[in-house]
């Protein structure tokens, strides 16, 4: 062997080095943080909605590996990580709960592990630092299933709001895979963080908190829809309760920006004559921490909550709650704005599907042009009903393919 190919002794061991960082160097969670915020009133000039009720730099990234271990593993592909349901023979009430007491163990939803105790901490730091606009999402699947449409609702915050902060309160996303998953918009600069919530101290004096309790001592109903999306729903309004921003869902994409937008909720549907809100929807909401509308919803989920009856702890929560804080014995004080439905859901659940097909003929392709421009016009964002969509394919030519096309970073969403 000549002297130019020999290796040193120490040679090796920087191989190895250099091998180590390139393997663990790409799950790096980089935590950004900034101060809390209330979101700004300025007027927002690219908006035309009028509300339907009114009641009155760079930043600096900062490395540390992901902490991960035995204890943290959610992300198992052997079972979908909210599988655990009541078997659909179990109906009574007292049954119910004998079976969730028994199976407390293995619902990890509820479970502390390393990263929990850390949650405080981790969301303080990422929230001391400036941000335009602070969102939120809740992700409570697998990370598996965070794929192209998640992706792209995530970019969509971005590609409005290039300055702004999204943490995304799960336990699945904050992990080995979540950390590839995220990595395309970290290298972007952007500043997004999955982190594992400490249901306990998220929900620590608020009005869930005894109710929380009862819950993991097994003593409360958790119904026969999968408990972690009863909880998708009360964690968004804790968050929002107690640091104050914007929830989204993850299949909202977001069109422009929200910085104007102030303590507002959106109407799904509204009356044909009346022109008055029928329901509203939970799955974007802006609000200023402490705002007391949030602490109703809370004290209403507490009270009310039904496991069993779907929307019954989201949408028809918000709608019911809003009814009385507006109706004719309601208190002064909340300030809330109810936006019409074309600021949020331009489409309904019932049609989103025509929204993901190439126009087949002219005419088609005239009104898919249309359709397309009557959203980028009147609306913030476009809610995809994934239970409803999640099966359709987005076509090209498509008026979904054309809202991807604008409003993504990475663009991967196919």
């Amino acid at each position: 062997m000549s002297e130019r190919c020999a290796i040193t002794p120490i040679l090796p061991a920087i191989l190895l080095a250099a091998i180590i960082f390139l393997i663990c160097g790409d799950c790096i969670i980089y935590k950004v943080s900034f101060p809390t915020v209330s979101i700004d009133e300025k007027d927002n000039s690219n908006s035309t909605i009028a509300p339907i009720a009114q009641v009155h730099t760079e930043p600096t990234l900062v490395g540390e590996p992901l902490q991960s271990s035995p204890n943290n593993r959610d992300d198992n592909d052997s079972e979908p990580f909210d599988s655990l349901v009541v078997p659909s023979n179990i109906s009574g009430k007292k049954e119910r709960i004998d079976w969730f007491r028994k199976h407390l163990p293995d619902f990890r939803i509820l479970q502390s592990n390393n990263l929990t105790q850390k949650f405080h901490d981790r969301f303080l730091e990422f929230l001391s630092q400036k941000c335009e606009t602070q969102f939120f999402m809740t992700w409570v699947s697998p990370a598996r299933s965070f794929r192209g449409r998640e992706l792209m609702a995530v970019e969509s915050v971005f590609k409005s709001h290039p300055r702004g902060c999204l943490t995304i309160l799960s336990r699945t996303l904050d992990s080995e895979r979540g950390c590839q998953i995220l990595k395309p918009l970290l290298d972007h600069g952007f500043k997004i963080q999955a982190i594992t919530p400490d249901l306990p101290s998220l929900f620590k004096n608020t009005p869930v908190e005894a109710w929380f309790d009862e819950l993991k001592r097994g003593k409360k109903d958790p119904g026969q829809i999968p408990l972690a999306q009863n909880l998708s729903n009360l964690m968004r309004l804790a968050v929002l309760y107690k640091y104050g921003g914007v929830y989204i869902d993850t299949d909202f994409i977001v069109l422009k920006s929200f910085i104007g937008l102030k303590n507002s909720i959106g109407a799904q549907s509204i009356d044909p004559v009346s022109k008055n809100w029928r329901i509203l929807n939970n799955a974007v909401l802006v609000f200023d921490k402490n705002h007391p509308l949030l602490e109703k919803f809370m004290e209403d989920f507490a009270s009310n909550f039904d496991g069993s009856r779907w929307g019954y702890n989201g949408p028809f929560l918000v709608s019911r709650v809003m009814s009385k804080v507006t109706g004719a014995t309601a208190r002064p004080g909340f300030n809330v704005t109810v936006l019409p439905p074309a600021a949020f859901y331009p489409v309904d659940w019932t049609k989103i599907g025509e929204l993901f097909k190439k126009p087949e003929n002219q005419a088609a392709a005239s009104w898919a042009k249309a359709k397309q421009a009557q959203i980028n016009k009147e609306a913030y964002g476009i809610h995809l009903w994934n239970k409803q969509s999640k099966t359709h394919i987005t076509q090209k030519g498509s008026v979904i393919e054309r809202l991807f096309s604008d409003h993504c970073i990475i663009c991967s969403y196919t």
